[in-house]
């Protein structure tokens, strides 16, 4: 069995080495929040053909944080049963993003992180460190809160460069 799969890294490694796990949730939580206006002003636009829109992305974000947050409250819990990955592009295709507001979604994020951060703040430190399986992978979940921290940050740094870009 492996231990954190090497993708995972791409993320993780965005999060500042010196950032408490709670801080960084919070921050992220403010990043998306700070550029509501663009959100809205870009929410459809796609910059290559069948590449997701910022609604998409949104919902990404927010459905792929419910799922490490689920894992994290398993493995604190000390599941011992294998859980399973996901599909993330048929959570997208099936997830209707298009057809809801910004408002919405932003919302949903924010309820989402506010739930995840609660979460985490209940950890003890024993629970931060147990270890669980997902898809033959083992991993903490502490590295899955802050797996959260960097996923969103890496959507937000792509939406910054590939979609919030004036003219568009």
């Amino acid at each position: 069995m492996k231990f954190m799969p090497k993708f995972y890294d791409n993320y993780i490694n965005l999060v500042e080495d010196d950032i408490d796990l709670i801080e960084g949730l919070k921050s992220t939580h403010r990043d998306f929040c700070s550029v509501k206006h663009l959100l809205e002003l870009h929410q459809n636009y796609s910059y290559y053909p069948g590449k997701w829109t910022p609604k998409a992305i949104l919902q990404h974000v927010i459905d792929n944080e419910r799922i490490q947050t689920y894992r994290a409250l398993a493995f604190s819990r000390n599941e011992v049963s294998e859980l399973p990955g996901y599909n993330q592009n048929l959570y997208a295709k099936y997830s209707d993003a298009s057809k809801r507001s910004i408002d919405s979604l932003l919302h949903e994020f924010v309820t989402v992180r506010d739930g995840s951060i609660a979460l985490f703040e209940s950890f003890t430190e024993e629970m931060l460190h147990r270890e669980g399986s997902c898809s033959g992978i083992k991993i903490t979940p502490l590295a899955l809160g802050f797996l959260n921290i960097g996923h969103a940050k890496s959507h937000l740094n792509t939406l910054k460069k590939l979609y919030f870009k004036p003219n568009k």
